[in-house]
């Protein structure tokens, strides 16, 4: 290796992610152990990140780069498929074997033993076979990629489409109005506070949530990773009593009042039902402003303005005193709901194309089962 030469550094996504590159680095400037120089589809499996099976083939573009000795390496044999082998590796059963060649206390941090799991034995078909089935699940990853793509084409058409529905920072009218608007003139600038009244939710735990229980509810973490801009159903249930909860009256919003960065803390959702329980590190705006119109515009240009009022750094707390100094932009209700209603069709195709990619992928699961034997032991 030159030190004038550039070679890009790769490294494997968790999970069956793949192998992507980390960056161009000088041939002087990389500050690896050693370095092993990859070619098109050798197969590398960490060593460090076995827990979370990362591991994958090297594709066409990065063959040259380079990999650190944090990694094992393997190349087919003759008669054997590499890409079948990266199927076969994803196999529970096979993961569960990378764990069982690794040393270490804390799962987190064991040590994958290359040469300990490469004694062991797996039944593999004939090289005719490997590739038939190679193919099948090649096809499947095809199409899963081709529908990904597509959902986030329409997340970036619903990114763009924000901005041009919602007026710019210092301007007073949206890029794009719809007809039957551009005449109406400029939005008017209010405080939240002076066009809302803030609550917080009250207290339910982690234990009081129960799977059949009589109330729907929210906690502040569902925000995250369960909701969009709108709400119309809940994960979550309880049985604590109604007099010992806020609830919900349909058209609020509620913003989480603690998490862990200030931009994430700036996730708005509007409650599309009365009387759902809603937890306490929730913030609630109530007004008579169309509810989802607001989420969007909480979600989209006044994201950062959230963030800016936001206090604390290891953990973020987001006070009702700070949301109501926020400056809104609104026109009228008729116009709030063509926004709301343009928006939602769009995040309504994104959740239908993310139920397609789910259904594909678990055909692909299915095919997998199918394809690879069930059985006690596996031939390299």
């Amino acid at each position: 290796m030159k030190d004038d030469e550039e070679y890009s550094l790769v490294t494997v996504k968790r999970r069956y992610g793949g192998v992507i590159s980390r960056g161009e680095f000088k041939g002087e400037a990389i500050k690896v152990k050693s370095q092993f120089l990859l070619e098109e589809n050798d197969f590398l499996i960490s060593k460090r990140q076995i827990v979370h099976c990362a591991c994958g083939l090297v594709p066409l573009e990065l063959a040259g780069s380079i990999v650190s000795n944090e990694y094992s390496v393997l190349r087919a044999r003759e008669g054997n498929d590499v890409v079948f082998l990266n199927y076969f590796a994803q196999q529970p059963r096979v993961s569960e074997s990378f764990l069982k060649c690794s040393i270490g206390i804390v799962i987190e941090k064991m040590l994958f033993k290359l040469n300990d799991w490469m004694k062991q034995k797996f039944q593999f078909p004939s090289l005719e076979e490997q590739q038939k089935i190679a193919d099948c699940l090649t096809s499947a990853d095809e199409l899963i990629t081709f529908q990904t793509k597509k959902l986030d084409a329409l997340k970036t058409h619903k990114k763009g489409l924000m901005q041009q529905l919602f007026p710019a920072e210092g301007e007073m009218v949206s890029k794009l109005r719809f007809p039957g608007f551009r005449e109406k003139g400029a939005w008017s600038k209010e405080k939240l506070g002076t066009v809302a009244t803030l609550y917080k939710g009250k207290g339910i735990s982690k234990v009081e949530i129960v799977a059949n229980g009589i109330r729907p509810c929210i906690r502040y973490g569902e925000l995250y990773t369960i909701y969009g801009e709108t709400i119309y159903e809940t994960a979550s249930r309880t049985n604590v009593v109604a007099n010992e909860l806020f609830l919900s009256k349909k058209n609020d919003v509620i913003i989480p009042a603690s998490g862990e960065t200030k931009i994430d803390i700036a996730k708005a959702s509007c409650v599309m039902r009365d009387d759902i329980a809603l937890g306490s590190d929730l913030n609630v705006v109530r007004s008579s402003l169309n509810g989802v119109f607001l989420s969007y515009q909480l979600n989209g240009p006044l994201r950062w303005s959230i963030a800016k009022v936001a206090q604390g750094d290891t953990v973020v707390h987001l006070y009702p005193t700070q949301i109501e100094r926020l400056d809104v932009l609104i026109p009228s209700p008729i116009e709030q709901q063509k926004i709301a209603d343009c928006l939602t069709s769009i995040d309504e195709l994104i959740a239908d194309q993310a139920k397609k990619i789910d259904t594909l992928k678990a055909h692909k699961k299915g095919l997998m089962q199918q394809l690879f034997p069930a059985m006690d032991e596996v031939v390299v």
